[in-house]
């Protein structure tokens, strides 16, 4: 059977094959990725490695792990110092690379410094490790424990996503960029079309790419709710990886991650990494590119897109401003900065009732950036200086919104109380259309920006129809059935800052005990109040969307919640739960019918309802409610085997044992 790009690169990194067997979509896999990128959750994952080997654990492959801590580098507290000392010794006795504080964005860095190249397999923990595909490679996002689980053994496991295609058309206008491309894809075509999916980048638009614009691109597929986002490997990406091996040979590095010879073999081999013309595919989408004007999206939802012509017209003044994070913060990104300014005249200054933050995404950028006068023209117009880190944009540092404050940014995410207080408002832009309204002081397009055209594109269905799902054998230990009250938050796109909030994400200290107290505060905060142990949570589409924090899926089940049950689930938050022994199931009909159940309360705001009692029969795929019975894919042996193990700590550990 023919396979896609991405198909063939799942080959090359799955162990465990038969002979002649060839991978496709809906398979589950044992992989082996060329490398597993950690960054601050290195201090949790540690614990986790240390439990299913033992205290003397050695890791499998020293050269497989990156650690780069980049989150909450302006925390100066003694305890946060020494978690990061902890880090550093483990990454130092291991052999492991490590960069420290302030080195930069561990995805920037992982790119930047050649851990990425064409073909590979890279995983982070970390949702936006979809920014690998921009370097060819199958990028994808793992969660803490699969992390511990290849640091112990070299592997985990992964099912291969449904495939789908994008083919760009036409060539970008002047003033529109790879942030306003992601945008609209995220806005027009905003119906969970690539949701859980692989998507592969094709046709003549790619080629007039930048890379950064590719980077940008395959970063926020996250936020389109796709697993990976991957670009060809063309004349574009072979000549910015050869500029990348010549600045390594002027670095004199003796182990440089590869050379110019290396990057021509690749070349020459890149015929494997092509899809086979008769590929199999779920979707085509089409977008031209030269219809994509500058959109903003916003406020608080990635998905909700504006023209820049509207917006612009109804004068939303702005508190703050950000040129950050590991989407929109490479040179590219503040030469075009500069170039606003310079616009309006050398001494132009940001609006005095405006703060304007700026990090590069590493060092050498921000270096970089200096040399050619870029920084040092945003700092002379009053621009607040910030190491390179993720800062504000996971809401921590300097220069979070305050409540009532409304902020723009050039960040990925703006999900409500994820920039600092959830009684603020955050829209997202281009970089240049953030310098424009950090300067008027509010939401404003650049001079010469391209005028608003109707964007053209498509979406063409190819997928089969799904098979019934049978009666499903139950592994010894899985419960057969589950009774619960039905606790129904009616919500699409809850997002993990909302199921776990980011003032408590990355303290360590905190056990899984103590976790459930802190379960939805964001979201809710009356949801502490009305749920009771036992409880079966039913959510709505794109359920736990965002972030790969584990604590989303733990704190539910420490709050004494049984299951999830949502319309459907981001696959990031699905494999989190099930590598903790925390069940999730997709049931998209019950969800409806609770929605027209509960209509009342939820036009009255309520945002947890306590419903009727439910029985979900795993042995035959559905639920029970009012009578009725609703249907659900079935648990693979893969899942059960997780729950019965209690997670994939335990599951590893065991396997281990057993040599």
């Amino acid at each position: 059977m023919p396979q896609t790009a991405i198909e063939k690169i799942v080959q090359r990194y799955a162990v465990g094959l038969g002979d002649g067997q060839r991978v496709h979509a809906g398979d589950y896999v044992t992989i082996r990725p060329k490398h597993i990128m950690t960054h601050d959750n290195t201090g949790a994952v540690i614990p986790k490695f240390r439990s299913i080997t033992g205290e003397n654990g050695r890791i499998k492959d020293p050269a497989q792990p990156v650690f780069g801590m980049d989150h909450d580098i302006q925390n100066k507290t003694p305890e946060h110092l020494a978690k990061y000392g902890k880090i550093r010794t483990f990454a130092e006795r291991n052999g492991i690379a490590y960069y420290p504080p302030g080195r930069g964005i561990a995805h920037q860095i992982m790119v930047e410094q050649g851990y990425v190249i064409p073909g590979s397999m890279v995983v982070g923990s970390d949702s936006h490790s979809n920014i690998y595909g921009a370097i060819g490679a199958v990028g994808t996002p793992v969660v803490r424990t699969d992390a511990a689980a290849i640091w112990a053994t070299g592997q985990t496991w992964w099912q291969i996503p449904p495939q789908i295609r994008v083919e760009f058309t036409g060539k970008l206008r002047p003033g529109v960029t790879g942030k306003d491309v992601i945008i609209t894809l995220c806005g027009y075509f905003a119906n969970d079309e690539v949701l859980n999916a692989a998507v592969e980048f094709h046709g003549p638009g790619v080629e007039t790419l930048t890379i950064e614009d590719r980077l940008t691109i395959s970063n926020m597929t996250t936020e389109w709710g796709a697993l990976v986002g991957m670009f060809p490997f063309d004349q574009k990406l072979k000549a910015y990886l050869i500029e990348r091996a010549e600045h390594f040979a002027a670095q004199s590095k003796e182990s440089a991650a590869y050379n110019a010879s290396d990057v021509e073999q690749w070349w020459k081999d890149r015929h494997i990494l092509e899809p086979d013309t008769d590929a199999v595919y779920e979707k085509v989408l089409t977008l031209d590119l030269s219809t994509i004007s500058a959109h903003v999206s916003g406020p608080n939802s990635v998905k909700v897109m504006h023209s820049l012509d509207d917006i612009a017209r109804q004068h939303i003044k702005i508190h703050k401003a950000y040129l950050m994070s590991c989407v929109n913060a490479r040179l590219g990104d503040f030469r075009e900065a500069s170039r606003v300014l310079d616009e309006h005249g050398s001494d132009a200054k940001i609006n005095p009732a405006v703060k304007l933050y700026i990090a590069a995404a590493s060092s050498e950028i921000e270096s970089e950036a200096k040399e050619l006068g870029y920084w040092n023209r945003l700092v002379k117009a009053g621009a607040i200086e910030l190491p390179p880190g993720c800062g504000a944009c996971i809401g921590l540092g300097a220069g979070t919104l305050e409540p009532g404050e409304v902020g723009i940014s050039a960040t990925n995410r703006n999900f409500q109380g994820r920039m600092g207080s959830r009684e603020a408002l955050c829209y997202l832009a281009s970089p240049a259309v953030v310098i424009e309204s950090a300067i008027r002081g509010e939401i404003a397009p650049p001079e010469h920006m391209a005028s608003m055209v109707p964007t053209v594109g498509s979406c063409t269905v190819l997928e089969r129809d799904p098979k019934p799902a049978g009666k499903q054998q139950i592994l010894d230990g899985f419960p057969a059935e589950l009774t619960g009250r039905v606790l129904y938050l009616p919500e699409d796109n809850l997002n993990t800052d909302g199921i776990y909030g980011k003032d408590v994400t990355y303290r360590d200290e905190i056990t899984f005990e103590q976790q459930g107290q802190y379960a939805m505060l964001n979201y809710d905060p009356e949801f502490q109040n009305i749920a009771k142990r036992g409880d079966i949570l039913v959510g709505g589409r794109n359920f736990g969307t965002g972030s790969s924090r584990e604590q989303a899926a733990t704190a539910l089940a420490s709050r004494g919640i049984q299951m999830v049950i949502a319309a459907t689930a981001g696959q990031t938050y699905k494999r989190n739960a099930f590598n903790n022994g925390f069940i999730v199931v997709e049931c998209p009909a019950l969800v409806d019918h609770l929605a027209e159940l509960e209509k009342e309360a939820v036009a009255s705001g309520t945002r947890t309802i306590p419903g009727p009692e439910i029985v979900v029969d795993f042995q035959h795929s559905q639920v029970s409610c009012d009578g009725q019975v609703f249907p659900f894919g079935a648990l693979s042996t893969t899942a059960q085997e997780l729950i019965v193990a209690g997670g994939c700590e335990n599951l590893v550990r065991k396997r281990l044992n057993e040599g």
